[in-house]
């Protein structure tokens, strides 16, 4: 799961969301809300004529309304017609429908828990848990993946105390450990378990996370020690953090005989587990 995506429901009705972190706003997909206000069998068509009846709105959500990438029903991610509580107002103006005022005191409402999960980051950890449950994801996999959340922080944390930047030299760090333990980089991983946008950790073993989380461990622990004042040194920091977990590794699979990176998917993984419980 991508750990901004969501599945929100209002009325029974799944309207996929996306929580943009730097604008700090919820762009919910436009079509599934006219789906959920006007249980139109085609939702999509109904918004083409709708738009094309109000030019104003048509004008209005060219503009403004983004196509963010959300999963359809097939998991696959696609790029949707996408809206921010505020331009979904101007949407619904167009809609006659009973449910527009329930829907936009559910949007007041979800703005509000969102609201509340930042000052307190308890709510959200619970959230994550429901998020991840409802997914089909099991009760140790998700402890696993909290805690990997947590460890990934406190790595982040360490390296913006030392002026790194986000996005470029993150990911070539986070890539770094990722070759040094698993042998690939976050792409070549990804590609390994059939990914495209999907969130790389979230589609991972519990041995996987279990490696990951020491590499990223080890790291953040010895750019402590080290206090690193070079990109080239927070390199190699990276490479002794990841070396840590790739000795564990080795010796794991050297006492099982079984590889731990695995080429399996979240999707495959639960499969596998719902036919373990049906056994």
């Amino acid at each position: 799961m991508d750990q901004h995506s969501k599945i929100l429901l209002f009325k029974e009705k799944s309207i996929r969301s996306y929580w943009d972190g730097e604008q700090e706003e919820w762009f919910f997909s436009v079509v599934d809300v006219v789906a959920a206000l006007t249980d139109s069998a085609n939702p999509t068509d109904y918004l083409k004529k709708l738009r094309k009846r109000d030019e104003q709105l048509g004008e209005y959500v060219g503009t403004n309304c983004p196509q963010v990438a959300m999963q359809s029903a097939t998991g696959k991610l696609r790029k949707t017609l996408a809206a921010t509580n505020q331009q979904l107002f101007r949407v619904i103006q167009s809609i006659p429908s009973k449910k527009a005022e329930p829907f936009k005191l559910w949007l007041a409402e979800i703005a509000n828990q969102r609201l509340d999960q930042l000052q307190d980051p308890e709510l959200s950890i619970e959230q994550a848990m429901l998020d991840y449950k409802r997914l089909g994801y099991t009760d140790n996999w998700i402890n696993q993946r909290l805690k990997s959340i947590e460890i990934r922080k406190e790595l982040t944390d360490e390296w913006k105390k030392h002026g790194l930047q986000e996005g470029g030299e993150f990911a070539f760090l986070t890539d770094v450990i990722y070759k040094t333990w698993a042998g690939k980089t976050a792409k070549e991983y990804k590609q390994y378990k059939g990914l495209k946008k999907e969130n790389l950790r979230d589609n991972m073993t519990n041995k996987e996370l279990v490696m990951n989380m020491l590499a990223e461990l080890s790291t953040k622990e010895i750019s402590e020690v080290v206090n690193p004042q070079s990109f080239a040194e927070h390199e190699d920091v990276a490479k002794r953090g990841g070396g840590v977990a790739k000795e564990a590794k080795l010796k794991l699979e050297a006492e099982t005989g079984k590889k731990v990176v695995s080429a399996q998917n979240a999707r495959q993984l639960q499969l596998s587990n719902k036919g373990k419980k049906n056994d």
